[in-house]
């Protein structure tokens, strides 16, 4: 998510060619991936249920006591941190980490993301309105364009910029001094980040997905935020199909009150919670309905894979971007999706949960006629 208050530029949209040799189905929209559907006001209490100190964080343990580490000893030394990468899939808290950084540094921040920034002078007007030990956060740094990446080398290493003005011979060279500051990079895509680049930040770390334990501390104290009553395995219930992540699992625990408000009386149990899931189309593995028609798709059409992403992207319609970004990185870790040098494949555990899938609407059918 774009941080608030700044330029946005959307995605390069992917146009996919239909696969040959191959039958295609049907051309249906696809629904938004559960990254993708928060609206204005779930965004803006996504800000609120952001963690305010490192106390309050939960989850990616080595990485915030090793970043504690690297703080207190600037702050001794009172020098200003070094530049720090954070990659990872969307919504484990790359963004948060960068502002509790600032923030315990007692910094200012300036946000941005690579997108935005389009030519060497837009970030040459925020660098140099940087104050000592201020922090500059880029977002989706993998995205910025090669020039204003170059730009970005020595300002990174000596704190200053050379920027030619006119051109041929009356071309002169200005050079502009910084003063020390801290970068911050977040990127999705960690291996688009470039070798020059990724050399100059002093600490790279990756964000794990998180574990459904560390999901139900996340998730209850988001409720005790919202005034939300909720049972300990309602809270479980969630945390098992957040697909380990803390954005979607907050997400899921304000679309669950939703359904409690209606249809329950507010309370938040285990039944109501799986009832307000499954209304949502999130089965027990996590999985929306965008995850399952990938995975269907490689099953049906490509008799369970290989198959390359061009023309998986093709076949669903979808852009490329958005199967490698928010569907690919989850059903990985889980194990329900295999990526080879020929391209995608299911795993047998797939084919196990669909049949479970098929299993309970079976039963569920069978219910509803005795009923």
């Amino acid at each position: 998510m774009s941080p608030p208050g700044k330029s946005h530029v959307a995605d390069d949209v992917f146009n996919p060619k239909q696969p040959t040799g191959k039958p295609s189905p049907s051309k249906v929209p696809l629904p938004l991936p559960l990254a993708a559907m928060e609206n204005d006001d779930d965004q803006i209490l996504s800000l609120s249920l952001r963690p305010k100190r490192f106390e309050e964080f939960v989850g990616q343990t080595q990485i915030v006591e090793n970043l504690r580490v690297a703080i207190q000893a600037a702050k001794r030394r009172g020098e200003a941190l070094e530049h720090l990468l954070l990659a990872g899939p969307p919504g484990l808290g790359k963004t948060s980490i960068a502002h509790l950084v600032t923030h315990e540094m007692g910094a200012k921040i300036t946000a941005t993301s690579g997108p935005a920034i389009t030519r060497a002078g837009d970030l040459i007007g925020i660098l140099t309105n940087l104050e000592e030990g201020d922090v500059l956060f880029i977002d989706e740094t993998h995205r910025l364009s090669k020039v204003v990446e170059e730009f970005l080398y020595p300002a990174m290493e000596n704190f200053e910029i050379d920027f030619i003005i006119d051109k041929g011979p009356y071309a002169k060279t200005i050079k502009f001094h910084l003063k020390r500051f801290t970068l911050i990079g977040a990127t999705t895509r960690a291996g688009l980040i470039s070798n020059p680049l990724r050399s100059r930040f002093g600490m790279v770390y990756h964000l794990e997905f998180y574990k459904p334990q560390e999901l139900v501390e996340v998730i209850t104290r988001s409720a005790k935020i919202l005034g939300i009553t909720l049972e300990a395995e309602a809270a479980q219930t969630i945390a098992e199909r957040a697909r380990g992540t803390p954005r979607i699992a907050n997400r899921l625990l304000r679309r669950v009150r939703d359904y409690a408000q209606v249809k329950a009386n507010g309370k938040i149990t285990k039944d109501v919670a799986q009832a307000a899931l499954s209304a949502q189309g999130v089965d027990g593995f996590g999985l929306d309905a965008l995850d399952r028609r990938v995975l269907k798709t490689i099953m049906e059409f490509y008799g369970g894979g290989p198959v390359g992403i061009e023309a998986l992207a093709a076949a669903l319609n979808e852009e490329r971007d958005t199967i490698v970004d928010v569907v690919e990185p989850y059903l990985l870790s889980v194990g329900l999706l295999k990526r080879t040098a020929r391209g995608r494949k299911v795993s047998r555990l797939a084919y196990q949960h669909f049949a479970t899938l098929k299993d309970q609407r079976l039963e569920l059918f069978a219910a509803s006629n005795e009923s």
